[in-house]
């Protein structure tokens, strides 16, 4: 079949939104920033990537508004207020206290706290990252970049960050590599599905040249 999404991005037979399902698996921006009071936020993204590695630069996108308002979400309001925010590594084994952090809270809730998750001072930027992550990058704003809007729909928008501080768990380095196989990230899919990289599904394929 062939649609235009101009003309809606449900087209017959689908009964949800086709787009998220359309570029899978995708990583989850799982971020963290603080607010100029000093309260912790923590939320996950489905539009996140890295972007280049020299200087690594990544990107998320807080899309749309605070639920019940037409405030921007806590994550585009700190990092555009403080500069900085911290990338956190999300696995199968934080699968839930990640779903957690998606709930919709006032400003003054620490999502980081209530998920019961550990908060660890960064080195560089002042949000803290989640302890229990084995990968974390600590990251200065560079732009922010409105995106364009649908009629009738809540804004995006796209937050570039370069990565000025990189924490990585030794107990994931082997022979001087991150192995994916103990990392066990977790990707996102479409809908409210997500998938496990399991071990035995990682594997090397050489270059041609």
């Amino acid at each position: 079949m062939y649609f235009d999404p101009k003309d809606g991005m449900r087209p017959p037979p689908f009964k949800h939104s086709v787009y998220n399902a359309l570029v899978v698996p995708r990583p989850i921006g799982w971020i963290s920033t603080i607010s100029t009071d000093g309260v912790i936020n923590l939320a996950p993204f489905s539009f996140f990537n890295a972007l280049c590695g020299a200087p690594p630069c990544v990107m998320y996108c807080p899309n749309g508004y605070k639920t019940g308002t037409t405030e921007p979400k806590d994550s585009l309001t700190n990092a555009r207020e403080t500069g900085e925010f911290v990338f956190n590594m999300c696995t199968h084994d934080l699968l839930d206290a990640m779903n957690a952090t998606s709930a919709h809270v006032p400003s003054s809730v620490d999502e980081m706290a209530a998920a019961g998750l550990e908060a660890v001072d960064c080195v560089q930027v002042k949000p803290p990252r989640v302890g229990n992550s084995p990968i974390a990058m600590e990251c200065k704003v560079l732009q922010i970049i409105d995106l364009p809007a649908s009629e009738n729909t809540p804004p995006n928008t796209m937050v570039i960050g370069q990565a000025i501080g990189i924490h990585v768990d030794d107990d994931v380095i082997v022979d001087g590599m991150i192995d994916a196989r103990k990392v066990n990230p977790l990707a996102r899919l479409g809908y409210l599905d997500y998938a496990a990289i399991l071990p035995e599904n990682v594997f090397a394929v050489p270059r041609p040249d």
